[in-house]
């Protein structure tokens, strides 16, 4: 990196930093601090929420994903329109109207003080792991870049986000991630424009589209009814649907954002807002993807794009076969360019036959690409079993490294950086306000003042920055981590929604049941997930995880009425006595 790329890098982060900061000092009370004043417009609410979600994992992980395996992934976000609409009609005016601070004190109301606690538990484990996570996925690229140690990466990077986070509260968060999510569109923008200039010059848009499509990028639709796809459109509508109205209905990261609406009216359309644009943006970062798996095409790519791994093999007793499988993919990175530019010139000519011929090659080229591939991962396994063959999330950022210009590096590496950072902070937020309101507030028998209780969350909010830094550095990769991160939360957050909507919608059913049913969900979930899901290897999973949202929903609120109708059943007087009655 030069000098400029690391001007531009710092510049970035500390101004973001120090912004956040200066803007939200002074927090006196925990209206302020947690809803941040209720002050919130629309547009500021709308970025908040998709910057939340849209952390460090989000850009270094989807364009891997295109990459690897093409558009298929956006069928993911397909239920999220529909969440946002139910979510702005039933959970936004109902969590105004309480004025609550948290999601879960709806659920003591409601049920009891048990259910509420469980409730927030469950969000506290699965949240905290993902906050390590996010804080995880940005060292990787600097590990990359400057080949220092994961661990002190993590500890850097988290500190960061602390520092505002607990300075500033919710309204440090929302000011931050407006200048955030204009950095990250910017820098993704500009990278989108550079692959395009990089491209032969014969290569147009159009025909780099249909180079992608011969090599199956672009099946972006796939109505099967097969379950154990992972993303279909079947599992997004379903399964996507839940875990949206779950994440952004029931996650405290999430719910805490559009808490502080200046009214009801701002936070519905800042929610609107998300879901009119939050499919258009991961398809265009999933479209980055693509066309850098277009540039591969005619440029030569690693074996393996994890730099660690390739280091680790070369320097062990099998450094001779790998180099022969380099050599190999020198050969077959030769026949690639040759059959691309065959399918480019039949495209030209418009001539079926040819280009159906042209395409049939590419695909043959393609599998050899892949057996090469996995012989090489074989290989790395055996000189290392310590270092990660899988190297989806090192895609991207190789392709930054490798090939952008001077200063663009450092801005690209700070669209990675903000979008950690943004994702985080709502994180640690979240967290601190949970802990400090549902459970420590809620089971202390005195009582603090309001400054007493900021100090308290912003306590609580520094723990977990904490938490998570150590999350961090014992993380590890999956089969990329933007899916990790949503496998962490399919197995919590089907319950947890199905809570929530026998709160809503099944008046009848009362705490004790509730909270025995959603223990006895978490642990088969569980056990759904390890038998059907974990043990098998990417993409032979007996069930997608996607639908262990719906199932968990399902299963809460059915064995919740069933324990119900039981208690009432073993309860009720024997019909003789009523009528004496």
């Amino acid at each position: 990196m030069s000098v400029l790329d690391w001007t531009i890098l710092s510049v970035t982060l500390l101004f973001i930093v120090a912004y956040g900061v200066w803007r939200t000092r002074g927090s006196k009370n925990v209206d302020d601090y947690v809803r941040g004043g209720n002050e919130a417009q629309w547009w500021t609410i709308g970025l908040s929420v998709m910057a939340t979600q849209a952390s460090a994992i989000t850009f270094l992980s989807t364009p891997g994903q295109a990459f690897h395996d093409g558009m298929g992934f956006v069928q993911f976000y397909f239920g999220l329109p529909l969440a946002m609409i139910i979510i702005c009609m039933v959970f936004v005016p109902l969590y105004h109207r309480m004025k609550v601070y948290t999601a879960y004190e709806f659920l003591e109301g409601r049920f009891d003080l048990k259910t509420r606690s469980l409730a927030a538990i469950l969000f506290l484990i699965q949240r905290g792991l993902a906050a390590g996570i996010t804080i995880f996925a940005p060292s990787i690229i600097l590990s990359a870049v400057l080949g220092w140690d994961l661990g002190t990466l993590n500890i850097i990077i988290g500190t960061l986000v602390i520092i505002y986070t607990v300075s500033g509260g919710t309204k440090a968060v929302s000011v931050t991630q407006k200048q955030q999510m204009f950095v990250i569109m910017t820098g993704m923008f500009i990278t989108f424009f550079f692959i395009l200039g990089y491209l032969p010059a014969d290569i147009t848009f159009g025909k780099a589209m249909k180079i992608a499509g011969a090599s199956n990028k672009l099946n972006i639709l796939d109505f099967s009814l097969d379950t154990t796809s992972r993303y279909t459109f079947w599992s997004g509508i379903t399964g996507g649907l839940f875990l949206a109205l779950a994440y952004f209905g029931t996650d405290q990261s999430q719910v805490q954002r559009y808490l502080s609406g200046k009214s009801v009216r701002e936070s519905q359309l800042g929610l609107v807002f998300n879901g009119i644009f939050k499919i258009p943006m991961q398809f265009f970062i999933l479209l980055v993807g693509v066309m850098v798996f277009v540039f591969y095409q005619y440029n030569p790519s690693p074996l393996n794009f994890n730099p660690a791994a390739t280091n680790a093999v070369m320097s062990s007793d099998y450094a001779e076969d790998y180099q022969l499988l380099q050599e190999g993919q020198i050969v077959l990175e030769a026949e690639k360019r040759i059959a691309q530019n065959k399918f480019s010139a039949a495209l030209e000519i418009k001539e079926y036959a040819a280009v159906e011929e042209a395409k049939k090659q590419i695909i043959n080229i393609n599998k050899k690409d892949s057996v090469n591939r996995m012989a090489a991962k074989t290989l790395i396994s055996l000189a290392d079993d310590t270092v990660e063959t899988n190297d989806k999330d090192y895609v991207f950022i190789h392709f930054i490294l490798n090939n952008l210009p001077r200063g663009l590096i450092g801005l690209l590496l700070a669209v990675i950086l903000s979008a950690a950072m943004s994702s985080t902070a709502s994180e640690l937020n979240a967290l601190g306000t949970i802990t400090a309101l549902d459970l420590y507030k809620r089971n202390k028998k005195t009582q603090l003042t309001d400054k007493q209780y900021v100090q308290v969350s912003k306590g609580f909010t520094l723990l977990w920055g904490v938490v998570a830094i150590l999350i961090a550095c014992i993380a590890d990769l999956f089969d990329n981590l933007i899916q990790l991160v949503n496998i962490i939360g399919s197995i919590f957050y089907g319950n947890v929604l199905g809570i929530f909507l026998l709160a809503f919608f099944i008046k009848f059913v009362k705490g004790n049941a509730v909270f025995f049913a959603a223990v006895l969900t978490q642990i088969i979930v569980c056990v759904i997930y390890y038998n059907l899901i974990h043990i098998y290897p990417s993409g032979e999973e007996k069930l997608g995880y996607l639908w262990l949202n719906f199932i968990g929903a399902a299963l809460v609120i059915l064995i919740s009425i069933i324990f119900e109708l039981f208690d009432r059943l073993l309860n009720s007087p024997p019909s003789g006595q009523m009528q004496r009655e």
